[in-house]
């Protein structure tokens, strides 16, 4: 770490709120691209987003949005509002496909009715969160389906249902795949999600 960066670190803390955040608070912080902020029990939890990462989140997000009817959407992190209770819980899931009314308005805060499949992308610095907490949060709130991309060694997509309270897993995939949720065709190359343009290709 250098010193600007340390500095800058210092800096944050400095200034991190010292008590637990509102809804109303949460929705007054200034966009933030850099990281991935999430309220968990009126905490702010902040995590980095390394490049692969997002280059991930986009393009799974578009791969998605290709296959989806005008009713449904692919967005990426958008605000999934948990619990807005005292104290609140919001995460931030890398991608979301959303029907209903919040899918056709292509929304920016929904809830988990609206969801119809949870996706995140597992990193470095999110595999206990990803994995377990996550897990268990989209599960008690009642998400249909969870799908979890690990991006160790080889691209490889994990997806379960919810079945009486509880995920249970449905597959294992990499490569060229083609998905069925809730009736509907979803074709995904999963290695392209991360994979380097070549010289020669178009933008």
């Amino acid at each position: 770490m250098t010193r600007s960066s340390s500095a800058e670190l210092l800096k944050s803390v400095e200034y991190w709120p010292n008590h637990l955040l509102t809804i109303a608070e949460w929705s007054l912080l200034p966009e933030n691209n850099r990281h991935c902020r999430e309220l968990v029990d009126g905490v702010l939890v902040v995590a980095p987003q390394p490049p692969r990462h997002q280059l991930a989140v986009w393009r799974l997000a578009a791969q998605l949005e290709r296959a989806l009817p005008r009713r449904v959407a692919a967005m990426a992190r958008i605000e999934l509002i948990i619990d807005d209770g005292a104290p609140p819980t919001v995460r931030v899931p890398d991608v979301l496909i959303v029907g209903g009314e919040a899918g056709a308005e292509h929304a920016t805060r929904v809830r988990p009715g609206d969801v119809m499949a949870a996706i995140e992308i597992v990193s470095p610095g999110s595999r206990r969160v990803d994995r377990i907490m996550k897990f268990a949060e989209y599960a008690t709130a009642g998400i249909g389906h969870y799908w979890l991309l690990e991006t160790e060694d080889s691209l490889l997509l994990r997806t379960h249902r919810l079945r009486d309270g509880r995920y249970m897993p449905t597959g294992e995939y990499s490569g060229q795949v083609t998905l069925e949720l809730e009736g509907l065709t979803l074709p995904l190359d999963l290695d392209a999600l991360t994979a380097l343009r070549t010289s020669g290709a178009s933008a």
